[in-house]
C-alpha cells in the first residue's frame, strides 16, 4: 500500500497514539492502491474527452494542443531569446546553442520582478513591462545586431491554433491583468516590443512543453514535461491522429493536458475533502483548479495551515491554544513543508516555525505536526503519479508496446526543495506502471531554455522542410506538365504508327495480328503459358459458348531463378519446357495435344499471331541470343529438344492483349489493356488503317503500344529527375524504357531509395547516418510504398517496415519517408494517367466521336494493391480527356486466359 501510515515504523510506541490520532483525523487523505489506479483511470477518460472535437467544450481536462511537432534531435544551431513569465518574477534569456561536433548550450539570464500592482492591472502595462525588461537585458548584453528569434514561456491555459499564437483562457496563480483573457498573447507581446526592439517571437510555450523541451535536448527519449511548483502540469508527445482538434494524422504533436482542472466536472468529488473545499472557498477561482489545489505549492501550505487550526480548535494540537498568526491565511507556507520534513532536522525545525507562529508546540505537537505536512504532501505525489500514469500508459498503448522506455522531465519548486517528494512520486509511479521503465530527469535550466529549444526545433523544422519540399518539388506535375506529357504521348503514338518514323519513335507501337475481341462464341480446351516476371504460370483454359457460356482454369506457378533470367536463351527456354512438362503430368494430359497461347510480356515486333522476335529484353531480363530471334520458334525448338511431348502454339500474345481479351470476355466495350506492375505498358484496338506497318485498311487491330519506351529521344527530359537518372544507371538497360522506369513496380522503390540517400546524406533523415542497408540496391522494393501510404497503417508500423530494412527512424523520419513514398507513386499514377488520356482520346477521335464510353481492362500488382494509384490513374485521365467516360475493370485472371481467349478467337476465324 501506498499509505503514509508506513512512516509510523520509524516512531516509537508512545509516539504511536498522536500518529493514529493525525491518522484518523486526516483518514480521507490517505490513498490506497486501488484508489489510485481508480484516479489514473479517471485522468484517462478525462485526457481521452479533452482530445475529441465532440466532447472538449465541456472537458475538465482541455489537453490544449501546442504546435510543438518535436523534440530536440540534437542538431539544433543558433542564437535565441527566450521570455519565461508564470511568478511574481519573470526571466529574460540569451540561449546559444552550437552543434560543432560536441553539443552545448550556454545561457545569460536576467531576472526581473513584476509589482503587484501590474498583476491586477492593464494587462497592456504588464507586456509594457515585459517589453521595457526585455530591452535592458538586451542593453546590457549588447545584443542588438541581426534580428533574434524569441521563445515565450507563458505558465498559463492558451488555446494555441500554431505555435506562435495562443489566446488566454483563464488566469491562475495570483495574476488578474484586465484585459488579456480572450486576446492572442503572442500579439500583446509584439506590439509591446515593437517600439524599437529588433525581436521576432516565433514560438509560445507552455513551462511543462518548455521543461520537456529543455530536458530533451540532452536525452531524446524525454517525451513528458512535469511541473510541480507554485502550480501543476503536464505535457506529453500525443499521436495526431488522435487529436481532434488540428488537422492532420502523421506525427506527433505536443499536448498541454492542462491537469490542474482534472475534478472541476466533479469527477474528483468522492476524493475532495471539507479541508480542499475550504481551500477552494477562499480562492481566486473558486471551483476552478482543483486538482493544482490539492497537489500544488501554492496551496499545500495554507491546506496544512487549516488543518492544523481545525485540529488545535477541536483540542487535538497545542492544548487548544491558537495563535492569530495561526489563523492568517498565507502564515504556514509550503516551503516550511519542505523544512518540516527534513530527514534530521525536520523536528527542530517543526518547533521553530511553529514558535514563530505565535505557539508553544509539545514534542507530540511536532510530531504530529511533521505528520500531518507527510499526509498533504505525500497526497500531492500520489495524485501526481496517478495522473502521470495515466500518461505513460497512453504513450504505450498509442505505440502497442508491451514496455515503454521513457524519459519524464520534471521542474518547480516543490519538485526541487522537497527532501522527499521526488523518491515518493518515482516510487509510486513505477508501482502503478510497472511496463514502463522510466527515468525522471531535473531540468537545470528550467522552462526557459526550452523556450529557446522549442524555437531552435521550429527554426530546424522550417529549414528541413523546405529543403525536403524543394526536392520533393522535383518529381511534382503540374497540369500544365500533365497536359504536355500526354500531348507528347500522343505524338509518339502517331510516329510509331507511321512507317517513314516508327523506326525511331520512342513509342514502338506493335502490331499484335489480334483483329477482334471475343463475342462469346469461342469454346473449347487450350493450354496457355504467361512469362512476364520472375514466375511463370501454365494453365489449361476451358471455355463453354451459348447461354451458359463460362471459363474455368486450372493453373500452377512456377518461379524463374535469377540465373536462368540472366543466362542463355537455350536455358531460359529449356526451363519453361520442364515446366510445362512438369504441369501436363500434373494434369494428366501428357499426351493431349492442344492448342497454345503464349503471353511474352515483352517487346516482340510481330509479321503474324503465331510470328514474334523479341525486340528487347525488360524487368531484369537479360538471357543472350534471344533478342532478334522469334520467340515462338525459340519455344518450338526447346520443345523438340526434350522430346516429351508436341503443341500447337498458335498464338503469341503481349500481357497487355491478354488482359484486354480477358476483359474484353465479359465487357464488349473493353477495347484497352493496361498493366500497371512490375513493368508498365498498353495496348488498345486501332484502326488499320492508321497502322503503315501492316497491309490492309479494313477493320481493327489491337495494337501493342510498348510505351514503357516512352522517352528514349528525350521528348520527356524535362521532367526527368537526378533520380531516375541515378536509377537508370544502375538499371540492366541503360538509357532504355524510360517512362517504365518513372511508372513500374520495378524501379519505384529504387526511385525511393535514391531520394532517401540524398536526404540522409544531407542531414534530413536518419540522423543522417547512410546505413548499409540503405546502401544496398533494390533492397527498398515497390511493396513496401504499398504498405507505408496505407491510410490504415500508423506511423509505428512505418517505423517497424523501416527497422526491418536496417533503418532507425524517428517518428519524425517516418512522416518524411511516407511523403517520399507517397510523392514518387503519384507521379507515377499520374504520367500513367497522362498516356492513357492520349490514347482514348486518339480512339474517340478515330472513330470521329465527341464523347466516347470505353472500358480498360487493367492489372498489374502496383495497380491491385497501391492504396491511391487507381484513383489518382483515373483521376488523371478524366482531367485530361473530359470528353471521353473511361471505366476502368479489374483482370480477375490475368493475361493467360486472355492468351488462351486469342486462341480461341484464332481456331474460329482467320484474320481479314
Amino acid at each position: 500500500m501506498f499509505a503514509v501510515h508506513l512512516l509510523s515504523f520509524y516512531f516509537s510506541k508512545l509516539q504511536e497514539d498522536q500518529i493514529k490520532k493525525v491518522d484518523r483525523f486526516l483518514y480521507a487523505m490517505r490513498l490506497s492502491d486501488d484508489q489510485l489506479v481508480d484516479i489514473s483511470a479517471r485522468f484517462r477518460a478525462g485526457m481521452e474527452k479533452g482530445l475529441s472535437s465532440e466532447s472538449n467544450a465541456t472537458a475538465a481536462v482541455k489537453m490544449l494542443p501546442t504546435h510543438v511537432l518535436s523534440t530536440p534531435d540534437g542538431s539544433e544551431k543558433g542564437e535565441f531569446l527566450a521570455l519565461d513569465l508564470g511568478g511574481s518574477k519573470f526571466k529574460v534569456l540569451q540561449v546559444k546553442v552550437s552543434e560543432n561536433g560536441k553539443r552545448r548550450v550556454e545561457m545569460e539570464s536576467e531576472t526581473y520582478p513584476i509589482p503587484e500592482e501590474l498583476l491586477n492591472g492593464r494587462g497592456t502595462e504588464m507586456f509594457d513591462h515585459v517589453a521595457e525588461s526585455l530591452k535592458d537585458f538586451l542593453q546590457k548584453k549588447h545584443i542588438n545586431q541581426k534580428r533574434k528569434a524569441l521563445g515565450f514561456t507563458f505558465s498559463f491555459p492558451c488555446g494555441q491554433s500554431k505555435i506562435d499564437e495562443g489566446v488566454l483562457l483563464s488566469w491562475s496563480k495570483n495574476y488578474k491583468a484586465r484585459g488579456v483573457l480572450g486576446t492572442n498573447v503572442v500579439q500583446s507581446l509584439r506590439q509591446a516590443i515593437d517600439r524599437g526592439i529588433n525581436v521576432d517571437v516565433l514560438a509560445l510555450v507552455n513551462d511543462t512543453v518548455g521543461t520537456m523541451m529543455t530536458c530533451g535536448y540532452d536525452d531524446q527519449r524525454c517525451e513528458v514535461g512535469v511541473i510541480i511548483g507554485t502550480g501543476t502540469n503536464a505535457c506529453y508527445m500525443e499521436e495526431l491522429r488522435h487529436i481532434d482538434l488540428v488537422e492532420g494524422d502523421e506525427g506527433r504533436m505536443c499536448i498541454n493536458t492542462e491537469w490542474g482542472a482534472f475534478g472541476d466536472d466533479g469527477t474528483l468529488d468522492d476524493f475532495i475533502t471539507h479541508f480542499d473545499r475550504e481551500i477552494d472557498a477562499a480562492s481566486t477561482n473558486p471551483g476552478k483548479q482543483l486538482f493544482e489545489k490539492m497537489v500544488s505549492g501554492m496551496y499545500m501550505g495554507e491546506l496544512v495551515r487549516l488543518i492544523l487550526l481545525k485540529m488545535a480548535k477541536k483540542g487535538l494540537l497545542f492544548d487548544g491554544r491558537v495563535s492569530d498568526a495561526l489563523r492568517t491565511k498565507g502564515k504556514f507556507q509550503t516551503k516550511h513543508i519542505t523544512l518540516i520534513e527534513q530527514y534530521k532536522d525536520g523536528l527542530k525545525n517543526t518547533r521553530e516555525i511553529l514558535t514563530e507562529l505565535g505557539l508553544s508546540p509539545s514534542a507530540d505537537d511536532c510530531l504530529a505536526v511533521q505528520h500531518v505536512s507527510t499526509i498533504v504532501s505525500f497526497r500531492s505525489a500520489n495524485l501526481c503519479a496517478a495522473a502521470l500514469a495515466a500518461i505513460l500508459t497512453r504513450i504505450r498503448e498509442n505505440r502497442k508496446l508491451k514496455s515503454l522506455r521513457i524519459t519524464v522531465g520534471v521542474d518547480g519548486t516543490v519538485y526541487r526543495t522537497h527532501p522527499q517528494y521526488p523518491k515518493r512520486l518515482h516510487k509510486v509511479v513505477r508501482q502503478l506502471v510497472p511496463e514502463c521503465h522510466v527515468r525522471f530527469v531535473l531540468s537545470e535550466s528550467g522552462s526557459s531554455k526550452g523556450a529557446a529549444m522549442v524555437t531552435a526545433v521550429a527554426q530546424r523544422l522550417a529549414a528541413q522542410r523546405r529543403e525536403i519540399n524543394d526536392t520533393l518539388a522535383l518529381l511534382s506535375l503540374s497540369p500544365e506538365n500533365l497536359q504536355q506529357v500526354r500531348d507528347k504521348m500522343r505524338v509518339e503514338l502517331e510516329r510509331g504508327l507511321r512507317r517513314d518514323s516508327h523506326r525511331t519513335a520512342s513509342v514502338k507501337m506493335l502490331p499484335s495480328f489480334v483483329y477482334r475481341i471475343p463475342d462469346g462464341t469461342e469454346r473449347g480446351k487450350y493450354l496457355a503459358l504467361d512469362l512476364g516476371g520472375t514466375n511463370f504460370r501454365v494453365l489449361v483454359v476451358k471455355i463453354r459458348s451459348g447461354i451458359r457460356k463460362s471459363v474455368r482454369m486450372y493453373n500452377k506457378i512456377y518461379a524463374i531463378p535469377l540465373e536462368i533470367m540472366q543466362g542463355t536463351g537455350e536455358e531460359l527456354f529449356d526451363h519453361i519446357v520442364q515446366c510445362i512438362s512438369d504441369f501436363l503430368d500434373y494434369m494428366g494430359m501428357k499426351n493431349t495435344r492442344l492448342p497454345l497461347g503464349f503471353t511474352f510480356s515483352f517487346p516482340c515486333r510481330q509479321t503474324g499471331i503465331d510470328k514474334g522476335s523479341l525486340v528487347s529484353w525488360t524487368k531484369g531480363f537479360k538471357a543472350t541470343d534471344c533478342e532478334g530471334n522469334d520467340v515462338v520458334e525459340m519455344l518450338r525448338e526447346a520443345i523438340k529438344r526434350r522430346n516429351e511431348f508436341d503443341l500447337d502454339i498458335v498464338a503469341v500474345v503481349n500481357d497487355t492483349v491478354g488482359t484486354m481479351m480477358t476483359c474484353a470476355y465479359e465487357d464488349p466495350k473493353c477495347e484497352i489493356g493496361l498493366i500497371a506492375g512490375t513493368g508498365s505498358n498498353v495496348c488498345y484496338m486501332e484502326e488499320m488503317r492508321n497502322i503503315e506497318m501492316v497491309e490492309g485498311d479494313e477493320g481493327q487491330m489491337c495494337v501493342n503500344t510498348e510505351w514503357g519506351g516512352f522517352g528514349e529521344n528525350d521528348c520527356i527530359e524535362d521532367i526527368r529527375t537526378r533520380f531516375d537518372r541515378e536509377v537508370d544507371e544502375g538499371s540492366l538497360n541503360n538509357g532504355k524504357q524510360r517512362f517504365e522506369k518513372m511508372t513500374s513496380g520495378m524501379y519505384l522503390g529504387e526511385i525511393v531509395r535514391q531520394i532517401l540517400i540524398d536526404l540522409t546524406r544531407r542531414g534530413l533523415l536518419f540522423r543522417g547516418h547512410i546505413t548499409e542497408p540503405l546502401k544496398t540496391r533494390g533492397i527498398f522494393e515497390t511493396k513496401f510504398l504499398s504498405q507505408i501510404e496505407s491510410d490504415r497503417l500508423a506511423l509505428l508500423q512505418v517505423r517497424s517496415i523501416l527497422q526491418q530494412l536496417g533503418l532507425d527512424s524517428t517518428c519524425d523520419d517516418s512522416i518524411i519517408v511516407k511523403e517520399v513514398c507517397g510523392t514518387v507513386s503519384r507521379r507515377a499514377a499520374q504520367l500513367c494517367g497522362a498516356g492513357m488520356a492520349a490514347i482514348v482520346d486518339k480512339i474517340r477521335e478515330n472513330r470521329g466521336r465527341n464523347q466516347m464510353n470505353i472500358t480498360v481492362g487493367v492489372d498489374g500488382t502496383l495497380y491491385k494493391l497501391h492504396p491511391h494509384f487507381s484513383r489518382i490513374l483515373k483521376d488523371t485521365v478524366k482531367a485530361l480527356a473530359p470528353q471521353c467516360d473511361v471505366e476502368f475493370v479489374l483482370s480477375e485472371d490475368g493475361s493467360g486466359k486472355g492468351a488462351a481467349l486469342i486462341t480461341a478467337v484464332n481456331s474460329i476465324t482467320q484474320p481479314r
